[in-house]
């Protein structure tokens, strides 16, 4: 009997967050390295933008593209479901999707904690736990959480984001130990100032700030590591240091 060819499989990226800054550089890099991806953001014309890139620049990667605000757990679930529907396993869950919200604890609008807390920490807490079962049959798969500088070091006018970051770190810890012995690997990435929308318009010179693909890379590399190794946390600030 002839030999029938078996399908290789394409692996597969689930980035949150992923039309701008930190979340698009990251999806690039995965599908420049041939994998199928799964985005969502909040703006239904930038994932359509995003869609159009795609075909054109990556004709051969299939990607899914669902409008969610994941600050929301219905759209949360809404988001695993439409994976879960194409996908029976993902190779990386990049937790990205976050807000930034200045302010200080003694006077900031009332409902701010709730807000970035729901925003920045239930929605990757909620994600991962819907999309565990895509990886952990396989033993296999590495998550990423967008944490910050901020979860680090409390600074002027950071607030209930820092609060938010902090717990974002701490929900990547209790992860990491949970999953050790299942060989899925968990990595906190703590970048400082980089380049994205909501540095638009603020005039520094470009050196002062990192570049989205700097961190890009490094998810790259951190993922590139033999399944024994895991980077647990990765800091990276930008040259001159903190702004």
């Amino acid at each position: 009997m002839p030999q029938q060819d078996i399908p290789v499989r394409s692996p597969v990226a689930v980035v949150s967050g992923a039309t701008k800054g930190l979340g698009r550089a990251i999806a690039e890099r995965f599908a420049q390295n041939g994998f199928d991806l799964a985005v969502c953001a909040r703006t239904l014309a930038d994932l359509e933008a995003m869609q159009r890139h795609w075909a054109e620049h990556y004709p051969g990667r299939e990607i899914l593209a669902v409008p969610a605000d994941l600050a929301r757990q219905a759209e949360v679930q809404r988001f695993a479901e439409a994976i879960r529907s194409r996908w029976s396993r993902i190779d990386v869950l990049v937790n990205n999707a976050g807000v930034f919200r200045p302010g200080r604890v003694c006077d900031e609008a009332a409902g701010t904690l709730e807000f970035l807390i729901e925003a920045n920490l239930y929605s990757a807490y909620h994600l991962t736990r819907a999309l565990l079962p895509l990886m952990r049959p396989y033993r296999s798969g590495h998550i990423f959480n967008m944490c910050s500088i901020a979860s680090l070091m409390a600074y002027p006018n950071g607030g209930s984001y820092s609060i938010s970051k902090f717990a974002l770190l701490g929900f990547s810890k209790a992860l990491r130990e949970e999953l050790k012995p299942e060989g899925i690997r968990v990595t906190a990435l703590l970048p400082g100032a980089t380049w994205s929308d909501s540095w638009r318009g603020v005039e520094l010179p470009a050196e002062r700030l990192m570049q989205a693909d700097d961190i890009a890379q490094l998810v790259w590399a951190a993922y590139q590591l033999s399944p024994s190794a895991v980077v647990e946390e990765l800091v990276v600030r930008p040259q001159l240091g903190d702004l």
